[in-house]
């Protein structure tokens, strides 16, 4: 059986990560920042494993790596973000939304590289934002489109280590998706979405490591 892990999926993307691979056979590791109270996540069928994880806390990542030691990780997706607007947000915001959307990605997959190089399929996939092109920008008032520049300037350091590992890591962008945090506000469904991003999953070889792409297997601008 082939194992999964889902950093941040009590909703949106994340909860139907967890569906679709939960179904499809695969064993589940997905993280909540309230296992106690998981909501449709505890609803849901099949060998999924919930564990307890904020991202912006350090000793919850290395709790979970621990946890996770003897896991061999087939794949590895964090999809853990916040949303809000620099207008909207106080400095500590601003800081928090840099920590969870663009340093948090990099510490936890890296806290967890073992697991994924302890695996026969070694895949790393980061969710991101086409609202990351050609960011971070001066001044700029898109704090979640800057935050999201800045893990993708952050991934493309680090990946080369990550390959040099065996890992194939990739940055996607799953489409602008009906979400709590979009507001429910047009795009495509997250069923339709993580559709595609399994199926890019599904066909990754290590020629793609260090691509940004979105979920219909498109190569989106850095």
């Amino acid at each position: 059986m082939p194992n999964i892990a889902i950093i941040g999926a009590s909703r949106g993307i994340g909860l139907e990560l967890v569906r679709q691979y939960a179904a499809a056979g695969w064993r589940v590791y997905a993280t909540t920042r309230t296992p106690e109270n998981p909501g449709a996540l505890g609803d849901l069928r099949g060998d999924i494993r919930l564990h307890h994880l904020d991202v912006r806390n350090d000793t919850h990542i290395a709790r979970l790596a621990d946890a996770l030691s003897k896991v061999a990780l087939d794949i590895l997706v964090h999809n853990a973000g916040v949303l809000k607007s620099r207008g909207q947000a106080s400095p500590d915001e601003v800081s928090e939304t840099m920590r969870v959307n663009a340093e948090a990605p990099i510490a936890t997959v890296s806290a967890l590289l073992d697991s994924v190089t302890a695996s026969e399929q070694k895949k790393v996939a980061v969710i991101s934002s086409i609202q990351g092109s050609g960011r971070p920008r001066p001044s700029s008032p898109d704090l979640y489109g800057d935050s999201k520049g800045e893990l993708n300037k952050r991934f493309r350091a680090i990946e080369p280590e990550w390959r040099a590992q065996g890992v194939t890591a990739i940055v996607l962008h799953p489409g602008y998706v009906k979400t709590d945090m979009t507001g429910q506000h047009g795009g495509i469904p997250p069923s339709e979405s993580v559709s595609g991003i399994r199926a890019v999953l599904a066909g990754l070889t290590p020629a793609d490591g260090g691509r940004f792409i979105d979920y219909r297997g498109k190569d989106v601008a850095w």
